[in-house]
């Protein structure tokens, strides 16, 4: 039941991200995690040719599929593949969403989620703007899966705003929910820490926050503290900056004890008015 959160600081160059990502998850394998989350851009961060990127994946003639599906196999290992600019599967000229895949052992992709929520906002660094819907489409789609670990929900940062969301992953029976990242320094140190733990205590769920931890193109720093909470909002483990391998272990019995004895889904007297669509579960 071990699993693991991977720290990158990702650049522009995606063959050398890929190459830093392998040695991350080699570690992961080899200390006994089953299931291991990387980081949001991983294979690329600072880039403006996201589109570019996406269609080369969804014609088959980009590195990062390819990469992701030999590593899983390899290392025996599911993967989160934090996100990756990719078209709809049906649309492979369209813009790209910001896209997380669930790979399994086999290398078999197990399920998408299209970031919901686009990271539109002014913020007081170096770099001041951000506008994500620039570069991808929003997604619409609730998605969750079963893993080895435990059933999966499957989110990505600036999604940690929304509690919505997450309770809604919580109704679709999720156990565990990713949220990998690349918050900048100035909201990451206002607010990453009480988002991870807020939603994991909400949720009662362990979320998996994989982090960008540095410095990167465009200019942009990022906060890092990738961290591994649990369902009673316990941080058990954290990295402030740099690279890291983060490794924990899912205690389902404590899990169920700690929702029987607040059971706060059986609580709820008020409904979102306005509930995200309904979870996907389809094997993909």
């Amino acid at each position: 039941m071990s699993f693991a959160v991977i720290q990158m600081v990702s650049q522009d160059d995606v063959l050398a991200n890929l190459a830093a990502a392998r040695r991350l998850l080699e570690s992961a394998a080899g200390n006994g995690a089953r299931l291991a989350v990387l980081p949001e851009n991983f294979a690329a961060m600072g880039r403006r040719d996201y589109g570019a990127i996406g269609r080369a994946e969804a014609r088959g003639e980009g590195p990062i599929l390819p990469w992701l599906k030999r590593t899983a196999r390899d290392l025996r290992l599911w993967v989160v593949a934090g996100t990756l600019p990719l078209p709809p599967d049906d649309a492979p000229d369209a813009k790209p969403n910001a896209c997380s895949l669930l790979v399994d052992d086999q290398g078999e992709r197990v399920a998408r989620y299209d970031k919901i929520h686009l990271f539109d906002v002014d913020v007081a660094d170096a770099r001041g703007r951000y506008r994500e819907s620039d570069d991808y489409a929003f997604g619409d789609r609730v998605v969750v899966a079963d893993t080895p670990v435990g059933r999966l929900g499957l989110t990505v940062c600036y999604d940690l705003r929304f509690p919505e969301l997450y309770g809604a992953l919580r109704e679709a029976g999720a156990e565990l929910i990713t949220a990998p990242s690349a918050f900048t320094a100035v909201t990451g140190a206002a607010h990453w820490q009480v988002l991870v733990r807020a939603r994991a205590i909400e949720t009662q769920c362990y979320v998996l926050a994989a982090g960008q931890g540095g410095v990167h193109p465009g200019p942009r720093e990022t906060f890092g503290h990738s961290s591994i909470v649990d369902p009673w909002g316990r941080v058990l483990a954290e990295q402030a900056s740099g690279e890291a391998v983060l490794m924990a272990n899912r205690d389902a019995e404590e899990q169920l004890a700690v929702r029987q004895r607040m059971p706060v889904t059986a609580h709820r007297r008020f409904l979102t008015p306005a509930a995200p669509a309904p979870a996907r579960t389809e094997k993909l």
